[in-house]
């Protein structure tokens, strides 16, 4: 692949995680006030797994996958899809779909502070006034006392920086496991294995299955978003990232996606926006660009050295 086309790939990929992400937590938000979570996200994402697999067999990919990468991909497809998306769609029942993307916003936190322990880093200056302004934006945003009323929220909350946790570890583990060379037929297969494990998971809490014909009109063409472009292109454009360019790189979508889930969350779904969600949403992203401040890791072997 020649470097022009590269770029415009990455370009396109970026663009891909920051905004159509963005926009996931309305749509999540839509469909979840009428479909059980877990089965949500399992046919998102079967859905989504067929169409990928459909446009590999089209390009003549190859489907083939070692044991070693099969077992790579359960594991990814349990960080990103089952935990990380699943439980997370479970929580939206409880809270504002832009809150949420805020605490989204807190993965470089925690891929920093994952990547010290995993892989030796040493954290910056710069990045640790991230670290720092990061935890006090978290503080802020979740000591709101209307957030106190509702216990469901609290619990939402909770389970939410979860599945940040389990996303971020998902996303180092991702940058150097042994995976099926093409993007799409990683992505298909992690897919296809998230959404029969979620498939069983929503059998075991007793979900309520219904059919898409019984959905509301906002309901359907949300999934339909959700499946196409939050699945297939966006999804897809992540594990390209992953293995292109930096992890931490890939986490500077914590930049936009609150953003365009704060807008669309108050235009569309009429979410009320506090002061101090505001504040809070300013000094997280200030953390959050502390950290993605070039020069912030140095590894300790190399200080040993």
């Amino acid at each position: 692949m020649d470097t022009t086309r590269k770029s415009i790939l990455i370009i396109l990929s970026f663009f891909s995680i920051y905004v159509i992400w963005g926009s996931t937590y309305m749509f999540n938000k839509i469909v979840v006030q009428e479909v059980q979570p877990l089965y949500l996200a399992s046919v998102r994402f079967f859905c989504s797994a067929i169409l990928i697999l459909c446009i590999a067999l089209f390009m003549k990919l190859s489907l083939k996958i070692t044991l070693k990468q099969l077992k790579n991909s359960v594991i990814i497809g349990f960080l990103f899809l089952v935990y990380g998306n699943g439980v997370f769609v479970w929580a939206l029942k409880y809270v504002d779909s832009g809150f949420a993307a805020l605490i989204a916003a807190t993965q470089p936190l925690f891929v920093i502070l994952l990547m010290r322990v995993l892989n030796g880093f040493q954290i910056k200056t710069k990045a640790l006034i991230g670290v720092v302004l990061g935890l006090i934006g978290m503080y802020l945003l979740v000591s709101q006392e209307g957030l106190l009323i509702n216990q469901d929220s609290i619990i939402g909350i909770v389970l939410m920086f979860t599945c940040v946790l389990s996303w971020s570890y998902g996303s180092i583990f991702v940058s150097k496991a042994d995976l099926p060379k093409s993007y799409l037929v990683t992505t298909g297969y992690q897919m296809i294995i998230a959404s029969a494990m979620l498939i069983v998971l929503s059998f075991c809490f007793n979900e309520t299955w219904s059919a898409p014909s019984t959905w509301s009109t906002n309901a359907q063409w949300s999934m339909v978003l959700l499946i196409i472009f939050g699945g297939v292109v966006a999804f897809t454009a992540f594990n390209y990232l992953l293995k292109e360019v930096s992890t931490e790189k890939v986490a500077t979508s914590a930049y936009v996606n609150p953003v365009i889930a704060l807008f669309l969350g108050w235009y569309v779904l009429e979410e009320q926006l506090s002061t101090q969600s505001i504040v809070a949403a300013f000094i997280l992203l200030l953390g959050v660009y502390f950290i993605n401040s070039k020069k912030k890791f140095v590894p300790l072997s190399r200080l040993r050295k």
